[in-house]
């Protein structure tokens, strides 16, 4: 009897122990109404286009801009999709207009070439609204994917700052309303996973209401460099 008992016991055990050792992990739901809601951040080379004669860029001029995407894919397999959002913009032109003010009015002069002198620039920063359409061959198993990106971008200058400086001084204006106060073009991005090249043309002019002697300022803005998605 003691020997049936132990048996009984030991076979109950190991069938208990088997149980536990075959239990099966829930299945990880993956969601499949994904989106590429993304954060960007991107670095850019500034170029001035329609340049009046005389006007060079001699140094790097640098931009950067930033913001939050939200994406509306349009059809099934989610790989087509609108994206509208928020961001903002710094950009930077190094170039040889010195602009300076005489009786409350600002003058714009090409600096002669036998001039020295340590700093000529203007920079905007600007709140914008991009709209973009998407393609990409992205699933809901992987967010490394091929893209191309490409829209229409408004922006608002909030801010701007010209400085020419000189052996005698320093001359700094800010907030200068011959600037346009809203800016728009379009741009494109393409690339794989999170590094990715990227192009803005601006369809409209930097000025408003500014003149090299008789010649208005018609300058648009090219930029060019790299832009970083982040989910």
């Amino acid at each position: 009897m003691r020997l049936f008992l132990k048996i009984f016991l030991l076979c109950t055990a190991v069938n208990v122990f088997s149980q536990n050792t075959n239990l099966v992990s829930p299945p990880v739901k993956i969601d499949s109404l994904y989106r590429e809601d993304q954060f960007y951040l991107g670095f850019t080379l500034n170029t001035l286009q329609n340049k009046p004669a005389g006007l060079t860029q001699n140094k790097f001029s640098f931009g950067a801009t930033m913001g939050f995407l939200r994406d509306m894919p349009i059809n099934k397999k989610r790989t087509i999709a609108i994206a509208t959002g928020l961001g903002i913009s710094y950009n930077n032109y190094n170039q040889n207009i010195a602009i300076t003010e005489l009786n409350q009015t600002h003058v714009y002069t090409i600096i002669d070439p036998k001039t020295t002198y340590n700093k000529n620039k203007f920079s905007q920063f600007l709140v914008e609204v991009p709209i973009e359409f998407r393609w990409r061959t992205s699933t809901y198993e992987s967010h490394k994917f091929w893209r191309i990106y490409g829209g229409f971008k408004m922006g608002y200058l909030l801010y701007d700052k010209s400085i020419y400086q000189d052996v005698n001084g320093k001359i700094s204006i800010t907030n200068n309303k011959d600037f346009n106060k809203f800016q728009y073009g379009t741009y494109i991005s393409a690339g794989y996973n999170t590094i990715n090249v990227y192009a803005y043309y601006g369809l409209n002019s930097l000025f408003q209401s500014a003149k090299v002697g008789n010649e208005s300022l018609d300058m648009n803005a090219m930029n060019i460099g790299i832009i970083f998605y982040i989910l």
